[in-house]
């Protein structure tokens, strides 16, 4: 290593102990200013209520009716620029910041001295008459205030700057106080939610809730968290989707329901992947997955409506057109278009082996094992998945790697399955839902050799589900949208720990 590097190296953690060192001496003034209050009966956390009148935005967007009137704020002291006998602050609360102008002729000069110790993040009740600044900014004169909760650590950007993601994602309170843009991102993701929850109630579908711990991990493929009953003395899943008791509520004449919540699998976690993460599953009873297309292209259209006045977003610097109607093609017409092979015109496994040898695929289990399916699937992941940038379905994937799905009509090699894509990722599966009791039990038969094979994601056999199949279950479209995905393309955020509040983390030793 160079010296010059070395020097760098020792500028850079010197710099590191300094800035912890000022940390540290900041907490250590805050709690002897907190021990000062107790001792002179001023205990902030001994305030139980704040009667405040007005937010920040009511105070903005009613100037007219207050000019001149005597207002209650509440909320956390974000700067502070008080020399002498006056000067000015900024107040924030959930909607916003508002300018504070305190001055010595309306508090006094005892006020106006305990006002001048407050930290920055200290949070204040203050009475104030509004008014505009010069510069035209609605204002609050404080003619009084109170000190209701003391902050005892400094807000970290202004030691660390609050850039290390670790530190961001670790300390989310504090990342959405500092960055605006990323409380903008979490309150546009509330209303994300809110806006699936009214175009489906509109509908006519039922918002239902399914169990989380099931004996049963069914309705994907994952790898699940599993737990013990103690009382019950058995194990226990956290579930890895809904699409099984969605099903059976189906089969009881709910007709169209929706459960939007949290799944769990116990799989690694990257830009994409959350351990725990967020999804919408749907069913429609008398509905196939043509009428999925229509749901999720429409929805998912109106969403983007509603949040930003338009159908197209830009995101990563890609602009991506929300308008139906999407992309339609199939995953046999896709590999042929993006890899050059046809798998039309294969006809057994050992002619789709010769081709995953020439390509260099790589499979779980031996090649030997491998299907038709397995190899156009793989094909397609290596060679399409990542260049389906605007909003597309991939259509009508082999039976082998559908279980859960119906045979495509008039391609009983193929079933009535797509998977939507943006911008290079999944963002939605979907199916003719399989009603057939006989034919799905042999599907999960298949499944458990599969398993023996070594896909421990492989499917299981519920009985539960079995039954209720076969009291009869209609005709059924099916749905599922993972909800952290989508939040990520209407917030342009990089990843998905941008847009769930506490993503799961490795605890700090």
């Amino acid at each position: 290593m160079s010296n010059e590097k070395k020097n760098e190296e020792k500028n850079d953690e010197k710099s590191m102990h300094e800035l912890e060192s000022k940390y540290n001496e900041q907490v250590t003034i805050r709690r002897r200013k907190l021990t000062a209050l107790k001792e002179e009966g001023k205990d902030p956390f001994d305030v139980y209520k704040v009667e405040r009148t007005h937010t920040s935005q009511e105070v903005k967007d009613n100037y007219e009716k207050l000019e001149g009137t005597q207002v209650i704020v509440a909320g956390r002291l974000m700067s502070k620029r008080v020399h002498g006998k006056a000067g000015f602050s900024d107040l924030q609360d959930r909607y916003g910041r508002i300018q504070l102008y305190i001055k010595i002729d309306a508090v006094g000069e005892e006020k106006l001295k305990e006002y001048k110790s407050f930290d920055i993040g200290d949070l204040l009740s203050v009475t104030g008459t509004t008014f505009v600044t010069q510069t035209g900014e609605i204002s609050l004169h404080i003619v009084d205030f109170q000190l209701i909760a003391k902050a005892l650590k400094p807000l970290p950007e202004k030691w660390h700057g609050l850039k290390d993601p670790d530190l961001r994602y670790r300390q989310r309170e504090v990342d959405i106080i500092s960055n605006p843009q990323v409380k903008d991102t979490f309150l546009k993701r509330i209303q994300i939610v809110k806006a699936i929850r009214q175009f489906l109630d509109d509908k006519g579908f039922l918002e239902v809730e399914t169990p989380i711990l099931s004996p049963i991990a069914g309705g994907a493929a994952a790898r699940p968290f599993m737990t013990h009953h103690n009382a019950l003395d058995i194990d226990m899943y956290l579930r890895i989707a809904t699409e099984l008791y969605l099903k059976r509520l189906i089969v009881a004449g709910f007709e169209k329901v929706y459960d939007m919540g949290k799944n769990f699998r116990n799989e690694g976690t990257d830009l994409r992947h959350n351990p725990e993460f967020t999804m919408i599953e749907l069913y429609e009873a008398f509905a196939d997955y043509n009428d999925m297309m229509a749901i999720t292209e429409n929805m998912i259209a109106y969403v983007c409506e509603k949040i930003h006045g338009t159908t197209k977003v830009n995101y990563q610097g890609t602009e991506i057109d929300f308008t139906p109607p999407w992309r339609r093609i199939t995953m046999v017409d896709a590999v042929r278009e993006y890899s050059g092979v046809d798998f039309a015109k294969i006809a057994t496994n050992e002619e789709a082996r010769v081709i995953a040898k020439e390509k260099h695929l790589e499979f779980k289990k031996e090649l030997k094992d491998c299907t038709k399916a397995d190899i156009l699937n793989e094909l397609f992941e290596v060679y399409v998945e990542e260049k389906l940038i605007q909003p597309t379905f991939l259509c009508d994937y082999p039976v082998e790697i559908s279980p859960l799905t119906k045979k495509k009509r008039g391609n009983e090699e193929f079933t009535e399955r797509f998977e939507g894509f943006i911008f290079g990722r999944e963002i939605c599966n979907a199916y003719s839902e399989l009603n057939d009791p006989v034919v799905q039990r042999e599907r999960f038969m298949q499944q458990a050799k599969e398993r023996e094979l070594g896909d421990d994601e492989a499917y299981l056999i519920d009985e539960e589900f079995m039954s209720a199949l076969e009291t009869g279950m209609p005709p059924t479209g099916g749905l599922g949208i993972g909800i952290d995905r989508l939040v990520m393309f209407l917030t342009d955020a990089y990843s998905i720990r941008d847009v769930i509040l506490f993503p799961t983390m490795k605890p700090i030793q």
